[in-house]
């Protein structure tokens, strides 16, 4: 599965996004860095850090690709090398790998909110059960 990973800048912060493409579509995983990571800085989040965002962006939902478009068998040296100056001048993020890490974040919110709702059930519970322990604690010996 071919993948890629870009760093670039967004709003404050430089942020770097893992596309794998695979068959059915694309998987992305975004990790946020901060300040413009160095050379030193990017080789220590690929020893430390980048198995855990590999395995964050394959547990992550596919995104359909749409359209992919076929490339001619045989293109000009000087064409393609103007195409990858072109391309590595300005690399935006996939419309694909945006997808994606939309359904992720959408996915990981609904999780989220179903836990908190379960734990203010729970919450309900367990206190009403002490309402109603104090209640025969106060009427006991009457």
């Amino acid at each position: 599965m071919p993948s890629t990973f870009t760093v670039f800048f967004e709003g404050p912060f430089w942020v770097g996004v893992l596309e794998i493409a695979g068959p059915r579509g694309v998987r992305a995983a975004r990790h946020v860095f901060g300040a413009e990571p160095g050379n030193a800085e990017l080789l220590e989040f690929v020893r430390r850090d980048f198995g855990g965002l590999l395995d964050t962006a394959l547990a992550a939902p596919e995104a359909a690709v749409e359209g992919r478009a076929r490339q001619r068998s045989a293109v000009n040296p000087k064409r393609l090398a103007r195409q990858a100056a072109r391309e590595l001048a300005t690399r935006p993020l996939s419309t694909a790998a945006e997808e994606a890490l939309a359904r992720a974040h959408e996915e990981s919110g609904r999780l989220n909110r179903a836990a908190a709702k379960r734990r203010a059930a729970e919450a309900a519970l367990e206190q009403r059960a002490a309402a109603r322990r104090q209640a025969k604690e106060r009427h006991r010996g009457r």
